[in-house]
């Protein structure tokens, strides 16, 4: 393996390349998947991931954060046997927990599936036993992207993230689409779905939803394993880069009992945060669907003429009113996610970085690191949260098609547009929190923003003025919250202070011009008649480039940014430096 770490910007641009094809991998993926699925479809996939993130969040989340940690740390100090055994200490705890993680994603199934959809609870279940492999293979890979994201070496990361999503599009769609034709095979043939009689094409398609969310799922468990597949391999290929040279003059590796207690008493945290932000969607899928559930049944009048003609009428007629919202909710969330996306890509980067500047017990390059981090995330999260949400309905329509309902997801979109800023510049603050020790004050955050939303889900889907527009509302409160008490406990712990209004002023001047260009260019397209996919490309098109021009004019990336993107350091020069970007 190629020796000498990556510089924060350069790991960082590894993985935001790598987001960038997952992310258009993931569209192929999901677009065309959401015209074979419906809102009522995308409802029984995005339940099967309700149940999936949390216990994944338990058996894989926490754990190569800690890991990636413990060896930027214990590299940085020269103790290259402790990291070493660590990698041998992870390989056992990872493997037993993706096994646990696979049973009891496996046992909760049914309990699930009946509080998801007190309507008909077997349409979830194809769904998640599809999902659980893989918690199991997710589990295995962070057995190896733990250790290489430690060494600062993020190239493994991303290759493996773009397997994933390559077999998640070619598995995934395929047996979607292969599920949707057989059905449509069989009814044409003899009147039934799956052996059961339906009286109407309609009723057909609803009936073969769920098996085409299930073959949805699980090409994702195949894009997991085919990753695993491809990191085991490459592990075996190049190692650590670790010598034995190196090996013989570092100090004897602590036991491995010693480190396994500080990788839990690391990672359990960690994880417990990560819980807490993957509670949110079981919070969504529960909460969501039982309120709106109960106004259907105390109000179904009122509800009904709130969306008028925007509901298909089979929806009606089959009472799947509420798991049809909860689908557009599902499309419009799949966009909030994009955002925090790519800044996880900084938060991974930025943790071995910030954890190697704060064990040198150099301020100015921690100060370099902590400011860059946050400086850069900014960069990239205000144009796109002001684009979701200045421009949320073209998008929709432009990606889900107009039988996803885009007025209903755009009207979602463009409160969750926002609330993606706070989500995704939260992600790598709690990461840095991480690097400097406290573990602890992420999980605390988390949970409390998760008892918030929970609140506010509850009263607001509940209320006719809000509906599902309510759980939107309760994801930006939830994540302006966590983003405050971050920035503020960052600022307390390191102190170096966050001169917000420097770090944020640019990209958020630039980002709401571009957003606002955007939304002109579009209705001005739209009134020379220029079809409305055109005329949404042709607005964020202007955005970009406005937002690029932004970029240059108002000096938002410096010249150090653009070197250290075509440097490699060593880890002795970065000591001498004093920088990290």
């Amino acid at each position: 393996m190629k020796r000498g770490p990556q510089s924060f910007l350069k790991g960082a641009a590894v993985l935001v390349g790598a987001v960038a094809v997952v992310k258009v991998l993931g569209a192929l993926f999901k677009i065309p998947l959401s015209w074979i699925l419906t809102p009522v479809g995308s409802a029984y996939f995005g339940s099967a991931y309700s149940l999936y993130f949390p216990i994944y969040s338990l058996s894989a989340a926490g754990f190569p954060t800690a890991v990636a940690r413990m060896v930027s740390a214990e590299y940085a100090r020269g103790r290259f046997g402790d990291v070493r055994e660590l990698h041998r200490v992870s390989v056992r705890m990872f493997t037993l927990l993706g096994i646990c993680a696979f049973g009891l994603m496996m046992a909760l199934s049914w309990p699930f599936a009946n509080l998801a959809v007190r309507t008909g609870p077997q349409t979830v279940l194809p769904a998640v036993w599809a999902l659980a492999p893989c918690a199991l293979f997710c589990s295995l890979i962070s057995i190896y992207r733990g250790l290489y994201e430690g060494l600062r070496n993020m190239t493994p990361t991303a290759v493996s993230q773009i397997i994933e999503a390559a077999g998640k599009l070619i598995f995934g769609l395929g047996l979607c689409w292969g599920m949707s034709a057989a059905a449509a095979r069989e009814y044409a043939q003899s009147g039934t779905v799956w052996g059961i009689a339906q009286p109407s094409a309609e009723y057909a398609r609803l009936a073969a939803l769920p098996a085409c969310a299930a073959g949805a799922v699980f090409g994702v468990t195949i894009g997991s394993m085919l990753s695993f597949f491809f990191l085991m391999i490459y592990y075996r290929k190049n190692g650590d880069g670790i010598t034995e040279a190196e090996l013989r003059r570092a100090p004897p590796p602590l036991p491995a009992k010693t480190l396994r207690r500080e990788l839990i008493r690391t990672a359990v945290p960690i994880a417990l945060g990560s819980l807490a932000v993957n509670l949110s969607t079981l919070v969504d899928t529960a909460l969501l669907n039982q309120r709106l559930t109960d106004l259907m049944q105390q109000m179904p009048a009122a509800l009904l003429q709130i969306y008028g003609k925007l509901l298909p009428e089979e929806v009606v007629r089959m009472q799947s009113v509420p798991s049809f919202l909860y689908g557009c909710y599902t499309n419009a969330n799949t966009l909030f996610m994009l955002v925090p996306t790519v800044t996880q890509a900084f938060a991974m980067s930025a943790l071995p970085s910030v954890t190697a500047a704060w064990a040198s017990g150099s301020h100015k390059r921690l100060e370099a690191c902590i400011l860059s981090v946050i400086r850069l995330s900014a960069m990239i999260t205000l144009p796109m949260g002001l684009g979701l949400s200045f421009m949320a309905e073209p998008v929709c329509r432009l990606l889900f098609g107009a039988q996803n309902a885009p007025e209903i997801t755009g009207r979602i979109l463009s409160i969750l547009g926002i609330a993606s800023i706070f989500s995704a510049l939260s992600t790598p603050v709690q990461s840095m929190l991480q690097a400097v020790g406290r573990v602890d004050l992420p999980v605390k955050f988390l949970f409390g923003g998760l008892v918030v939303k929970s609140i506010l889900n509850y009263v607001l889907v509940g209320d006719l003025r809000f509906q599902v527009m309510g759980a939107a509302i309760g994801t930006l409160v939830c994540y302006a919250l966590i983003l405050l008490c971050s920035l503020y406990a960052l600022n307390r712990e390191t102190g170096i202070r966050l001169h917000l209004a420097s770090l944020l002023g640019k990209p958020l001047l630039a980002g709401t011009l571009s957003a606002v260009t955007a939304k002109l260019v579009w209705r001005q397209m739209l009134a020379v008649r220029v079809p409305s996919a055109a005329a949404t490309l042709v607005g964020i098109g202007a955005a970009a480039l406005l937002y690029f021009i932004c970029v240059l004019l108002l000096g938002i990336l410096t010249k150090e940014d653009m070197k250290s993107l075509s440097r490699r350091k060593s880890p002795k020069s970065l000591e001498k430096s004093g920088r990290i970007v």
